[in-house]
This record gives C-alpha cells, structure tokens and sequence, in this order.
C-alpha cells in the first residue's frame, strides 16, 4: 500500500497532514505538483484534487482532498495514537482552533508574504497592509493563550489535532517578522511544539524552500508565478487596504483563482 500526499513545503494546509501522519507513523511520500503556481495543469494531481489545491492524500488509489477531511480520513483509518482528544467538548474545541488558523490567520501569513516576498505593494501602502497583519496576528495570540489556559498542549494532555492545526501558522509567522512574545504561555508552547520530530520535519522542509526563494517577485511579475486568492485571502486583503494589490494582479494576469469543476 502506498501513501501519496501532494503538497508544497510551505503550505500549512499540507504541513497539517504531514505532521499528522508522522505522529501516527504512518509512512508516506510527499509529492510537488508539477509548476505549482503557474496555473498549468498537472493532470495526474488534478485526478486527485481537481481543485488543484495542495494538499491532496492518495491511499492505495483512494483520493481525498481538503486538509481537514483528510484529517478525518487519517483519524479514522489509523486511529491510533489518536489526535483527537476524548470528549465531544474538548474535539469540537480542537476542530473551532483548526478553523481560525484557516481561515483567519492563515491570510495573515499569506497576505505578508504577498508583500514581503512578491512585492506587491511598496512604501506607504504596504506599511499600512503589514501594520494591519501586525495587529490581527496579536488579537489572535491572545485569543489562543485563552485557548491554552495553563495546558501544556490546545489538545489538553497531550500533542494533538488542535496543536497541529496551529503550530504551522506560528512558524509562518515567525518567518515574516510577527512572532509571539518570547517566554510567554503562546511562545513556550511553540518551543515544546517545534521540538517534536514531526513538526522539525516539517518546517525544515519549509526553511529550505524559502532558502530558494531570491526570485519569486520576478517570477510574478513576469506572470509565470500566479498566487491563488482564495476567498479568505481576497477578503483579508482588501479588508487590509488592498483592494489595488488586487486590481492590480488581475490585470497583470498573475494571480489566480482555484480551478472549478468540470
């Protein structure tokens, strides 16, 4: 039996399923779409995710798309060590923290790299943008030190579903400049986090694609990179005084949206 997983080093949603499945010692082998980000079709990774989104999770010939249903898919086809903590409470609190990092911070960390990485805004408007991510990426530290109370993990005693789902949002954010505060409850449990040979694993993979990484504006610019807005993305960004960054990519023709079903 073979497990395939198409994803890119840097996407969280990826990372998520990655981590997973090391936890579980599940093995499995990790697999770049042919020209992500160009917009081009790879045909085989489209028959497992027609979207054309990363990730997607092949099991002996079964596809599954969606970082949080294969989540599910992998809970319940090896359901052990569980990720998922006991009670309906504390699963359902694990799978609302899932949601926010998805959807609401993950654009945070995105919307940076549109700037920081692909430049496209400079000067004022692009800090103002970054002051915005600065601000929304503090009011969801606090909320997630709520979250964490005095635990030493959001899945409660132990390493899980709900840690997984954040721990690669904060390495993002690491990276683009908007860490936790050093030594506090949030930063001590991105220490313990990042010690655990998963997400090690994982967030190598990322650090050594971003080492590669001199050249990327220049590819966007030239439109042979296309960045995909997906909808939390178009609203974080012209909720963030965007809008233009936007204009602006439609009419140079490099960003892009994902692909609808046929």
């Amino acid at each position: 039996m073979t497990v395939i997983v198409y994803e890119h080093p840097l996407s969280p949603y990826a990372q998520k399923v990655k981590i997973a499945l090391d936890e579980k010692g599940v093995a499995y082998e990790a697999r770049m779409p042919n020209a992500i980000g160009s917009g081009q079709p790879d045909h085989e990774f489209l028959k497992a995710n027609p979207r054309g989104e990363v990730p997607a999770l092949i099991d002996d010939g079964f596809a599954v798309f969606d970082s949080t249903i294969i989540l599910e898919y992998i809970e319940d086809k090896w359901p052990s060590p569980p990720m998922l903590p006991k009670s309906p409470q504390a699963r359902a609190n694990a799978r609302t923290i899932e949601e926010v990092m998805d959807t609401l911070f993950e654009p945070i960390n995105w919307g940076m790299g549109e700037i920081r990485w692909f430049k496209r805004a400079e000067g004022e408007r692009a800090r103002n943008i970054e002051a915005h991510a600065a601000k929304q990426a503090r009011g969801t530290y606090a909320w997630l030190e709520r979250q964490l109370g005095d635990a030493q993990w959001f899945n409660g005693e132990s390493f899980g579903w709900a840690d997984l789902s954040v721990v690669p949002y904060l390495n993002g954010a690491l990276g683009n400049g908007l860490p936790p505060e050093r030594g506090s409850k949030l930063g001590q449990w991105l220490e313990r986090a990042n010690a655990r040979p998963s997400v090690h694993k994982s967030a190598k993979a990322a650090a050594d694609v971003i080492a590669q990484m001199a050249n990327v504006a220049g590819a966007v610019r030239s439109g042979v990179f296309k960045r995909e807005y997906r909808d939390h993305r178009l609203e974080w960004m012209i909720r963030s005084g965007g809008i233009d960054v936007v204009l602006e990519g439609l009419k140079a023709n490099n960003i892009r949206f994902s692909n609808e079903l046929s």
